[in-house]
Formats: structure tokens, C-alpha cells, sequence
């Protein structure tokens, strides 16, 4: 499956498609992070605290966050909002590259806000510092996502009706899916094409 190298490979042949904004479009970015291990590339995530008013609350996301004037790029925006809620220090040496650009859908609504994944790489193994926004700090096997054998279903409520969603699930139980798994579609397709993502329900 993917190595270190083929990543940072097609990450820097890649164009992102990008959305234009309308003055009123919220934008946001989020930080991919992976890491080589001698198990493979793991890719990092974020549990998010149980926050009244949060769309995504509870889920498994990407460290990002809103863009602030001062950042001044959405790369910019995902290493600052990296930083604030893991702790994590990333820097343009960590950089890897841009994904196509993603637009929100929380709980089926659609959203004028879009996202900028942008894809960083570390080495080592980092000590944390979560902020009240994040339950959890959680390393994932990027393969095993990859080749769809942690392809998982779970059934939550969506307009008051029973829905069944197509996720990841991790060993200890955490579930990946919404906007969080369409990044993770987005990803595997921009480093091969011909990409074969899971048998959905």
C-alpha cells in the first residue's frame, strides 16, 4: 500500500481543486498529519470534547479550525489550530501539501462553509498537550484504512430517523465517518487514482 515517500510524492504533483469563497462562506482548514513507523504510516486524529452547539461534537476529526485574518494562508491556519489544540508544533518544513478543497455537511445540512485539508508529516513520537476543545489524541494505521479492512458501518440518528453511515473503526472503538471519512476518501484518491474505496451500505 502507501509508503512515506509515494505520499509525499503525489502530494507534490497534485493541484488542489479550490472552491472561491462568497463573502459570507465560512473557512476553515484542518492538519493531516502522518508519521512513518516501523508498522507503517499512521495517520494522526482528534476526538472532539462534548460541546453544547457543536456540530461535530464528540467526533473524530483532523486538528483545524476557523481562519483568522492573521494567518494569512490556510496552511497557516491548520499548523495554528494544530498547535492550540494538540499541542503539536508543525512547520513549513513539515509540509507536504494541499488537498481538494471540502464542503461542510453536519447532520445532512449543507453548510456555506468549506474546509482545506492541508497533509504535514513528523517524525518521532510527540508528547501531547490537548486543550478543552479535544477528548483524545488518537494515531491510526493509514494502510489499514486504506485497504478498507477497518471499513465499518454504525447506525446514529439523523432527522430524528435511524441512519446508517460508512466509517473507519478503530481498535479501541473510535469511529471515523462524515466529513472527517469523506477527507480520508479524498486523501487515498489523490494518492492513487484508481483507489478502490469500501463496499458501502
Amino acid at each position: 500500500m502507501f509508503t512515506l515517500p509515494q505520499i509525499r510524492q503525489q502530494l507534490a504533483d497534485h493541484t488542489p481543486t479550490v472552491v472561491t469563497p462568497k463573502p459570507t462562506t465560512r473557512q476553515a482548514a484542518v492538519a493531516i498529519v502522518v508519521r512513518d513507523t516501523h508498522q507503517g504510516p499512521e495517520m494522526l486524529f482528534i476526538q472532539r470534547a462534548q460541546q453544547k452547539g457543536d456540530p461535530w461534537s464528540g467526533h473524530m476529526a483532523f486538528p483545524g479550525g476557523h481562519i483568522e485574518p492573521e494567518d494569512g494562508s490556510f496552511a497557516a491556519t491548520a499548523m495554528r489550530e494544530t498547535m492550540e489544540e494538540t499541542g503539536l508544533d508543525l512547520h513549513h518544513d513539515n509540509y507536504l501539501g494541499a488537498l481538494d478543497h471540502q464542503l461542510a455537511q453536519p447532520k445532512g445540512r449543507v453548510l456555506d462553509m468549506l474546509i482545506a485539508p492541508h497533509v504535514f508529516q513528523i517524525k518521532g513520537d510527540p508528547i501531547f498537550n490537548p486543550n478543552y476543545e479535544v477528548a483524545e489524541v488518537v494515531w491510526a494505521p493509514l494502510n489499514a484504512m486504506a485497504d478498507n479492512s477497518l471499513h465499518a458501518t454504525e447506525t446514529k440518528p439523523m432527522a430524528g430517523a435511524p441512519t446508517v453511515f460508512n466509517g473507519y473503526k478503530l481498535a479501541r472503538g473510535h469511529f471515523i465517518w462524515g466529513l472527517t471519512y469523506r477527507m480520508l476518501k479524498t486523501f487515498f484518491y489523490t494518492l492513487d487514482a484508481n483507489w478502490q474505496p469500501p463496499r458501502e451500505r
